[in-house]
């Protein structure tokens, strides 16, 4: 399990063992193979790119589990790469792990950036109960029940709640928590995590509907604990 810089080219927030591990794979599962074939390059200059196999984990239906099967039986070693931060969280990695484990083959997660975790670290929010949310439904009435079902939760169990949204819609997503949620509760909004951008600020609700801001198109951590 290979992660990527969470931002663009912040190679030194990967552990040394990523890069050991890189050098001798040829047999890939990747999100995006044009950012695996760069980040592959970054890190091995002399390495022949040509000579390695990617396939592709389709959006729609997955990964090709048989073609993982395939691989492990073969005995090849196979590399999982997310398109940013570390496979396996907040996208299809595990369906690959989760093949591995049932064919008996050894799994072995590398270290490197979540910018799920590091907004966490930063955010000032309760680290001890938390949970992933992924993204909100787009729509009203849905949208609104939602926030208001996870912070009931957020409540009664001190729970801080995590989200994620597609960048260009972070002011609208800014304006829906102002809009829904208590003015007591906190809110974090961490951009760009470890980029040259990196924003992470937190404030109540009620702060945050007194601040102008404009929220760049960049990607962003959003959670909140009542």
């Amino acid at each position: 399990m290979i992660p990527l810089p969470v931002a663009d080219d912040v190679i030194d927030t990967l552990s040394p063992a990523v890069a050991a591990h890189t050098e001798r794979i040829t047999h890939y599962f990747v999100e995006n193979v044009r950012t695996a074939r760069r980040f592959l390059r970054r890190l091995h200059a002399t390495l022949v790119i040509d000579s390695i196999t990617f396939s592709l984990i389709d959006k729609h239906h997955g990964p090709d589990v048989a073609l993982l099967r395939t691989w492990l039986v073969e005995g090849k070693e196979v590399g999982v790469m997310s398109e940013a931060g570390c496979p396996g969280i907040a996208d299809p990695g595990s369906i690959l792990v989760s093949e591995a484990h049932k064919v008996g083959s050894r799994v072995i997660p590398l270290s490197g950036p979540s910018s799920l975790l590091l907004a966490l670290m930063a955010s000032g929010l309760n680290g001890q109960s938390f949970a992933f949310n992924g993204y909100l439904p787009v729509k009203e009435p849905a949208r609104g029940k939602a926030l208001k079902d996870y912070e009931d939760r957020s409540a009664k169990e001190s729970q801080t709640q995590i989200f994620i949204e597609t960048p260009y819609r972070n002011n609208h997503m800014l304006q829906d928590f102002i809009r829904h949620l208590r003015p007591a509760t906190r809110l974090c909004i961490a951009m760009d995590v470890t980029g040259p951008g990196e924003k992470i600020a937190t404030h109540t609700v009620a702060e945050w509907k007194k601040l102008s801001v404009s929220l760049e198109k960049t990607p962003a951590v959003f959670l909140f604990l009542v």
